[in-house]
């Protein structure tokens, strides 16, 4: 008999779950934005005109937001399956949660102060 070995962290589902609904997230922004490319002459007064509008400034936050949740939840994953080093894996959770909050604060920053 084979035992299996259970751990409580109980992950994989919602990770599974989360990295597809980001993923979806980021597919339609990009495919929104190939489509503006596609159809728009590239003009700076095109694109400024676009990221004026506060639905775009939204979709284009959700989608750095998913970047962000998605890039978290596949380096812990990396970090929980390489790292074996208790003290090294909770060094760098905590420098790639910083760094992402960084990033996002810096999104936040970027797409409100589009004049």
């Amino acid at each position: 008999m084979v035992k299996r070995v259970v751990s409580g962290a109980r992950y994989g589902v919602r990770d599974w779950l989360l990295q597809r609904v980001t993923a979806g997230v980021m597919a339609l922004y990009t495919l929104f934005l190939g489509v503006f490319f596609l159809t728009q002459p590239l003009s700076f007064e095109g694109w400024s005109t676009l990221f004026h509008s506060l639905p775009l400034r939204l979709a284009s936050l959700l989608f750095l937001f998913s970047l962000f949740l998605h890039a978290w939840v596949g380096m812990r994953n990396i970090f929980m399956d390489y790292i074996h080093p208790t003290a090294l894996r909770l060094a760098l959770h905590v420098a790639v949660i910083l760094a992402l909050v960084a990033y996002a604060a810096w999104a936040v920053q970027i797409l409100w102060s589009v004049q």
